[in-house]
């Protein structure tokens, strides 16, 4: 059983070993584990994957190979709490919707202090108190235009602040391309020169040399010939992001074939004072944003991924962003990003038919000069063709 589970995780492309999985069963032989799924899932997490960014592969592989199988846990009788507040869910009508009033930034936050000192209980399925499934502005589970949601999951991407602590999965950067037509795209970005050793036939030097001797051979070698062109890629990830994973994942797969002196940050909606290299460790590993701007030179190609749907304020508000209060908007932010490089470009996977209902995106792209193109093969060429004048 257990070895058709080791070729499992092997065709899942995980690096495991033998001596690794030989340590499971040494494990197992030992009990070191009760007889439960649950603990033989971190045991088998823990024995055989040596790198975190493949926790997720594991993951799938696992809940893959092992689906049906029930846990010795005992079960819980009751009905879950939050199986039954999805009856709270509202579904209203356009003319409810449009009679919802939005507060603005400023009167959201102070209403918002008001109700954390009056609230005194739990409250479902109205539209005043922060509770779950109505069309107050606080809370979730219900609809209103502009809120802030306090948990639960979002429906209907409308809140301007999330109290709430999220996870993000790191974009995988070995994900095999659907086409090869992004890798092509990304080739007009190119700019080669010869540096380094000199560990490479140089043939018609050769050729020439050999034939100015006599016929007595000479050897010529020259440096490798490679794409001299500096990349900085800053990902958009998490919240509606989550919708374009595949296609991001291409292209963040193709870019690292494409482009050897190429760097990567993540961020979430906008950019603000600090980026992240890992979303599993986003909260202690942070790279202040002030430190790219001074780690690149002023001749990288700068290309920002994201969709660009956000409220409003998350761009052009301090202390807008959904996740925390940030000290300057993140239009400032952009602002110094397109200054530092004058090349740069904002490829949104978002259809383009879709842009003029989202006042967000046409912010962006007034902070990005007019800079934005789709994530389809034409937006590539497109923005390759600028990024290379």
């Amino acid at each position: 059983m257990l070895i058709d589970f080791f070729f499992t995780l092997k065709d899942a492309r995980i690096p495991v070993s033998i001596k690794e999985f030989l340590v499971l069963l040494e494990a197992m032989q030992k009990n070191v584990i009760s007889p439960s799924l649950d603990d033989f899932y971190y045991l088998s997490r823990m024995t055989l994957v040596k790198d975190e960014a493949n926790f997720d592969k594991f993951d799938k592989a696992f809940g893959s190979y092992f689906k049906g199988i029930e846990t010795v846990f005992e079960k819980n009788p009751e009905i879950p709490l939050d199986w039954l507040l999805k009856r709270m869910q509202r579904e209203l009508t356009p003319e409810q919707k449009a009679a919802l009033e939005k507060f603005g930034y400023e009167k959201l936050m102070d209403r918002m202090r008001e109700l954390l000192k009056e609230q005194k209980e739990r409250h479902e399925g109205g539209s005043k108190w922060i509770g779950t499934g109505g069309t107050s502005p606080f809370g979730n589970g219900g609809f209103n235009p502009e809120g802030i949601r306090i948990g639960g999951e979002s429906r209907n991407r409308s809140a301007v602040k999330v109290w709430d602590e999220r996870t993000y999965k790191d974009y995988d950067g070995e994900r095999e391309l659907g086409t090869r037509n992004i890798k092509i795209a990304l080739r007009r970005l190119r700019k080669f020169a010869r540096h380094g050793l000199e560990d490479e036939l140089a043939l018609d030097d050769t050729i020439r040399a050999t034939a100015n001797n006599a016929g007595y051979l000479d050897i010529r070698m020259r440096a490798e010939r490679k794409n001299n062109i500096k990349v900085l890629m800053l990902f958009d990830v998490g919240g509606s992001m989550d919708d374009h994973i595949a296609r991001t994942e291409e292209l963040f797969s193709a870019s690292r074939t494409e482009f050897k002196n190429m760097e990567f940050f993540y961020f979430h909606n906008c950019v603000y004072d600090f980026l992240w290299k890992n979303n599993r460790r986003r909260h202690a590993e942070r790279f202040p944003t002030w430190d790219v701007l001074r780690k690149y030179t002023p001749d990288t190609k700068l290309i920002l991924v994201g969709d660009a749907t956000m409220s409003p304020y998350e761009i052009v508000q301090p202390g807008g962003s959904v996740e925390y209060n940030n000290e300057e908007a993140g239009a400032v932010w952009l602002q110094r990003l397109t200054s530092t490089f004058a090349n740069h470009v904002w490829l949104n996977p978002e259809p383009e038919g879709l842009w003029q209902y989202r006042q967000s995106i046409a912010l962006i792209r007034q902070l990005m000069g007019n800079r934005m193109y789709g994530l389809t093969i034409d937006g590539l060429e497109q923005a390759m063709r600028l990024l290379s004048k």
